[in-house]
């Protein structure tokens, strides 16, 4: 390996980790506090939440990647020409094409690995990603009673203290409802104050109360019985423990979420779309083919016969055939309307079925073309980055981050709008996912040519002068020609 290419892939290694780390630590930032309602407050253990960014880091890699590739690129090329390394390998005889292409190959390495992450990895990612943050969500908040509040986190129970101290653990003033029976307020114990501990697994709590009464009405579950009896016990101390398992964390099969189309591979997607295509196709074939039963019985023309011997009875009808034929006629017009209500009611919801279901087939079609696209994305914002770093000469984290957003920020907006046009069936699958990449190969190939040819595209100086002239051109008078 030559001398340059190392230098140019030191260069371009160290910008390339260094951003992507940061960019992903900025998506990953913006994901927990998107979520950080649902994960305050639950008691979750410090490895529950780690796991979760660690699959949810996972799963914005696809986001990080071009990001980091098209602000490396751009780091690294604007730093070389910044401090005139570019104009020594120029004068050395050395050509842009021949500096880049270290950085070629390991875009090319990366656009590889690209594609077996999102083909491999990020299935796996979304999965686990996903299946924990669905568990998170769901699971209770923890465990905490507070001053002069009904807490009712505990099944079948409802507590209420008054007062507490000693850093929580003696509570003063308290009542507990027992809805155990499910026959309403009807078990209630009241004491002066008590203690409260866990068990050293933290699966049950322990309160010691003392000084206490505890009243129960007993029967069938009447409230109108004049005899139910009554009961009222006295205690001096009295210990009570209640069941925690309800604020541990349960975990949900991952096999019930295997099917959602984040979560499968390219063979497992064409599997899915064939066979969500062949249902859509036979969807639309059975809807046909009763479309065509329900009118199969009417005539579509009818023949000069036919007219012919209508005319003919209706010349021989006296009144009461007439009037006999107007009641026939309201109620054929009447049935005439109820089935085309009835019609209307079956296409409005045979056509919402069929477009719901285009839609869960767009989103496995996307999925598909997303393999490849993040790929070929990375490719295509290194041809934009690289030549763009090498005519703006700047290195570092200021102009160069700057303009990376905003390529960035375009291509997003871009890829997201085609997304949205996949799924509300404007644009086909192949259409929709690779417009942004259609669009931006051509800037890449323009901005390469430039670069290799010297050209001032961001040279405002040059702009200034071109300016300048045409002014001057314009306001230089017209010499008038003899006849």
């Amino acid at each position: 390996m030559k001398k340059l290419h190392k230098l140019v892939i030191t260069s371009y290694i160290g910008p390339f980790v260094a951003t992507f780390f940061i960019s992903l630590f900025v998506l990953l930032m913006q994901f927990l506090w998107k979520y950080i309602d649902d994960l305050v407050g639950k008691g979750l253990e410090w490895y529950i939440i780690a796991e979760l960014l660690f699959y949810a880091a996972a799963t914005f890699v696809p986001l990080a990647l071009p990001l980091a590739v098209l602000l490396s690129s751009i780091m690294t090329m604007g730093k070389m020409g910044e401090h005139y390394e570019l104009v020594a390998f120029k004068s050395a005889g050395i050509s842009i094409r021949r500096i880049m292409w270290p950085m070629v190959m390991i875009s090319l390495i990366i656009v590889l690995g690209a594609f077996y992450f999102s083909n491999n990895v990020l299935p796996v990612a979304n999965l686990k990603s996903l299946s924990l943050l669905y568990d998170v969500r769901q699971q209770r908040p923890a465990f905490n009673i507070a001053e002069g509040i009904y807490y009712r986190g505990i099944d079948n129970f409802v507590i209420r203290v008054d007062q507490k101290d000693n850093g929580g653990q003696t509570l003063r003033g308290i009542k507990i409802y027992d809805h155990s029976e499910r026959g309403g307020n009807t078990n209630l114990t009241l004491a002066e104050w008590g203690t409260m501990a866990f068990t050293p697994d933290k699966r049950h709590l322990v309160l010691s109360l003392h000084n206490g009464t505890n009243y129960k009405e007993a029967g069938d579950g009447n409230l109108l019985q004049p005899d139910r009896p009554f009961q009222r016990t006295h205690f001096e101390k009295q210990i009570r423990k209640f069941d925690l398992s309800m604020f541990d964390l349960e975990r949900t099969d991952e096999e019930l979420f295997k099917g959602n189309f984040r979560m499968l591979n390219i063979k497992q997607l064409i599997y899915f779309e064939d066979s969500l295509s062949q249902e859509l196709s036979k969807r639309k074939d059975n809807y046909i083919s009763a479309y065509r039963r329900r009118f199969s019985h009417f005539p579509d023309t009818a023949s000069d016969e036919f007219k012919h011997a209508a005319d003919e009875d209706f010349r021989r009808l006296d009144i009461g055939h007439i009037r006999s034929a107007q009641i026939n006629e309201r109620l054929v017009i009447n049935s005439a309307m109820d089935m085309v209500r009835t019609n209307r009611e079956n296409t409005k919801r045979a056509h919402q079925e069929i477009r719901d279901r285009k839609r869960t087939l767009a989103r496995y079609q996307i999925e598909f073309h997303r393999k490849f696209t993040l790929s070929f994305a990375c490719l295509v914002l290194f041809l934009i980055g690289a030549p763009l770093g090498a005519i703006i000469r700047k290195g570092g984290f200021g102009l160069p981050l700057v303009i990376s957003v905003l390529l960035f920020v375009v291509f997003h907006v871009i890829s997201m709008m085609g997304e949205k046009f996949v799924r509300e069936g404007v644009l086909e699958a192949h259409q929709g996912m690779w417009i942004s990449s259609i669009i931006l190969l051509p800037v890449g190939v323009l901005l390469t040519l430039k670069a290799t040819t010297d050209s001032s595209l961001l040279d405002t100086d040059s702009y200034l002068e071109k300016l300048e002239k045409l002014f001057i051109n314009i306001r230089k008078p017209k010499t008038e020609t003899p006849d």
